[in-house]
């Protein structure tokens, strides 16, 4: 059963309802799994996306920020969440399809400006979230399973635009990449997206603060796909849908596509 696959950091599903129906008119992804709802699950705007076809949910939601959604028009179950780190935060929700497939969506924490656990909760956070996911995974290692989101972590080199000058900026610093690398270790996780596009410049996510974001170009490949050996060959046509990124009242993320034949 062929399926594709998209996740975005959408950065408010109620405000920003119109582009979310946009993407699913346009590109109409069989799944797709949004983070940084900032809503409570109830006031998901849910009718709109039901009308277009999905119509199986899972999702974890709070009010104001956090809150992860998978939107499927494929038949789908919940198949957990799970509070890394004791946060009490809405990161992590689980769905399985009715192929057997299990897909995590996360959202792992930003981790602030300031990369040091000392001065910086929040980079503590970040730091123990992954940790945990890592200890999750080497405890209960994950079959035919796909792993998205916005991993708030832009691992390679060329997933940022300037990778000296980002060493000590959160999310390309060596210690959140060595965090991100243990926990794809330890569920033995495919990089979808880099196994498809392995070599060159490649982005999600652009910062509000250049309003030239476009031709500045200065971006990080926040958000991913990952799969477990036992799937991971049977994706294909992982792209990030770039234009996105300049519709109307824009997350600052674009969302990012995987194809599998499973």
């Amino acid at each position: 059963m062929p399926f594709t696959l998209a996740t975005w950091n959408i950065n408010s599903v109620r405000l920003r309802e119109d582009i979310v129906l946009r993407l699913m008119r346009e590109e109409a992804p069989d799944v797709l799994c949004l983070q940084e709802c900032k809503s409570p699950v109830e006031k998901i705007p849910m009718d709109g996306f039901r009308d277009l076809g999905y119509e199986h949910v899972v999702a974890r939601g709070q009010k104001g920020y956090n809150g992860v959604a998978i939107l499927s028009k494929i038949p789908m179950e919940e198949a957990g969440a799970y509070d890394y780190a004791d946060l009490g935060h809405a990161r992590h929700i689980a769905g399985k399809l009715e192929n057997g497939v299990t897909i995590h969506n996360f959202y792992v924490p930003a981790g602030g400006d300031k990369p040091n656990r000392e001065i910086n909760e929040k980079f503590g956070q970040k730091l123990d979230y992954l940790r945990d996911m890592q200890a999750g995974f080497t405890a209960d290692k994950p079959e035919k399973s796909i792993l998205v989101g916005d991993l708030n972590i832009a691992p390679r080199e060329d997933d940022v635009w300037d990778h000296k000058k980002l060493l000590k900026v959160v999310s390309h610093t060596p210690v959140e990449v060595e965090a991100l690398a243990a926990v794809q270790a330890a569920g033995d996780w495919v990089d979808v997206t880099r196994a498809d596009v392995p070599e060159g410049k490649l982005y999600s996510w652009w910062s509000y603060r250049s309003p030239d974001w476009d031709t500045a170009d200065k971006g990080r490949r926040l958000d991913h796909v990952w799969a477990t050996p036992d799937i991971a060959g049977s994706a294909s046509g992982s792209r990030v849908i770039r234009d996105v990124r300049g519709w109307e009242k824009p997350s600052d993320h674009a969302p990012v596509f995987a194809t599998f034949d499973l």
